[in-house]
């Protein structure tokens, strides 16, 4: 697992990688999934439960938006920014030098390769923070197992970062019981004292909250990290589908089995927003007449479901992404043998940077959602942060001070001096400019590319490409189309935790909704399914959730 990203992208591509493309299998079946394992209960070290909930207000810092950079393409209720060149001149964001010359041990993941430690990055960077950052970067192929020998041991580096998705086993109970409440250092009208991070979305403080306090320093995530992608190029002046009928007429008319083309790749993820279908834990509730309704329970499921089985029965969608071969995914895209498939938004980048050699013509588009009869469709927001920074409740109050004004500093947006020199570091040794464009050198591929800093903390996420201006234009106006119709989830951004003995509850639908899509069983067998479901555990389940809502309130 290797960022999609070439040494022209900008650090924006590797976050958007870091937070969802790193975990496509993942993001591309709906999300992070719930983790069925333990963590803190609201306000407690509990095994299960929420850690936000009707007290959040007071552990979360408030919303001070920064204006300091200008984008070309303006972000819409929440959505992602977009900047087609890089702003000139630079604009400063911390004024005064942040650390107070203290060394951190800090330890986090890294897809790629390991830069040397004391290289000119780290120096520059450490010069310019007035700290010792002593990174320690880990396979994130194999992180789980690091985080959790590390955090079952006495040895707890200052700074760990910890993704959402390798919070697995007991390390939600470590998290609660090792590391240190932030809260009383950034909680309400205290984050004025870091511009950078008050500038990050009230949903991600939210989500980094664990047994009741704020712990975690988030990478905040875009409110949509899926689409249905097709190929303009091959499709030319043909009209794009604007219901799910135009998507049956599409598959008709695109799929020519003798040529080998079919319309359609696995389109599931994206086709149950199309039906406005819930997602997944701890977000497959909804509330109807006051009561807790799960997703398997819906017309929508069944709706989906049903409309999935004509693109089967039609025989649009191309035989290996029936059998599940998912890994091919992009090269039937790329080399044409589908015309729409569906993906994690991160990925949209790499795409067009490694065809624009190949294939000239290619031109990637991401299809406006819709709902099933053509009108505004639901969208569920995705997760509002991936990826959390936790300090060592063993560093004195000074010590977490400074660490908290360095994470200010490489929290900078985009189009500031500290974002360049912590995403690219030094220019003319690490990156050049040429026409507005940052481009790594060598060395700088080595040292700053596979960037370690942007783990302290991160800016909202941006959609800044200098070198794919119109990729800008396509991707930031995407998302602020669609993000009029994006609605929060009832349990939205709360970190939820299944207790153990409901784990494999919902497991059996992963199966049933996939022999039902490619013609195995019927749509009507989700009736017996349910009743098992129900019977199994699920009214209980239910009833939990329903004690966590009454309690809590929701995240919405």
């Amino acid at each position: 697992m290797t960022p999609n990203s070439s040494p022209a992208s900008t650090a924006p591509s590797r976050r958007t990688f870091l937070a969802s493309s790193a975990v496509a299998a993942v993001a591309v079946a709906g999300g992070v999934p719930l983790l069925a394992a333990c963590g803190g209960g609201s306000g407690s070290g509990s095994k299960e439960g929420t850690t936000t909930g009707k007290a959040l207000k007071k552990v979360v810092p408030n919303y001070i938006p920064s204006n300091l950079v200008q984008p070309d393409v303006a972000g819409v209720n929440g959505s992602s920014p977009g900047f087609t060149k890089l702003p000139d001149p630079l604009v400063t964001s911390v004024k005064s030098v942040p650390g107070k010359g203290s060394a951190f041990r800090v330890m986090t993941p890294l897809w790629g390769t390991v830069p040397k430690k004391n290289n000119p990055y780290y120096t520059a960077v450490n010069k310019a923070v007035g700290a010792t950052l002593n990174f320690d970067p880990q396979d994130g192929n194999t992180y789980q197992d690091k985080i959790g020998a590390v955090l079952a041991g006495s040895d707890i580096p200052d700074a760990v970062t910890i993704p959402g998705w390798n919070m697995q086993g007991q390390i939600r109970n470590a998290i609660v019981a090792k590391f240190a409440d932030l809260g009383p250092y950034l909680a309400g009208e205290a984050i004025k004292k870091y511009p950078n991070l008050a500038n990050i979305p009230t949903g991600a403080w939210q989500y980094s909250v664990f047994g009741g306090k704020l712990r975690g320093l988030p990478m905040p995530s875009p409110i949509l990290g899926n689409a249905i992608f097709y190929r303009k190029d091959l499709i030319g002046s043909g009209a794009v589908p604007g219901s799910a009928a135009d998507l049956l007429a599409f598959g008709k008319e695109y799929t020519d089995a003798k040529k080998k083309v079919w319309a359609f790749d696995d389109l599931w993820v994206c086709i149950g927003k199309i039906f406005g279908l819930l997602p997944d834990a701890p977000h497959y509730w909804k509330l109807e007449n006051g009561k807790l309704v799960h997703k398997i329970e819906t017309q929508e499921y069944r709706e989906a479901l049903a409309f999935a089985r004509k693109l089967h029965d039609g025989g649009y969608v191309h035989p290996d992404a029936e059998a599940g071969k998912d890994a091919d995914s992009k090269i039937r895209f790329t080399g044409g043998r589908v015309l729409m498939y569906n993906d994690g938004t991160g990925g949209w980048k790499g795409m067009v940077t490694e065809q624009a050699a190949a294939n000239p013509k290619f031109d990637m588009q991401a299809l406006d959602f819709f709902d099933q009869d053509g009108g505004k469709p639901v969208l569920w927001q995705d997760d509002p942060a991936g990826i959390f920074t936790f300090l060592s409740k063993k560093l004195p109050k000074a010590k977490i001070e400074e660490f908290l004004a360095i994470a200010d500093f490489a929290a900078a947006p985009y189009g500031t001096k500290e974002f360049m020199l912590t995403n690219y570091g030094v220019q003319d040794t690490h990156y050049t400019i040429k026409d507005g464009v940052p481009t790594f050198t060598p060395q700088g591929i080595q040292e700053a590319q596979p960037s370690t800093t942007v783990f302290l903390a991160s800016p909202p996420h941006t959609v800044a490409f200098p070198d794919e201006p119109q990729l800008v234009k396509d991707y930031a106006g995407w998302m602020a189309r669609q993000a009029p119709n994006v609605k929060k989830p009832l349990f939205f951004g709360m970190q939820v935790v299944e207790p153990q003995r409901y784990a494999s509850l919902y497991t059996p639908f992963d199966d049933l909704q996939k022999d039902i899509r490619r013609g195995r069983k019927k749509v009507s067998d989700v009736d017996a399914a349910v009743t098992t479901w129900k019977n199994s555990g699920g009214d209980k389940l239910r009833a939990w959730y329903q004690d966590i809502l009454d309690k809590n309130g929701s995240g919405n």
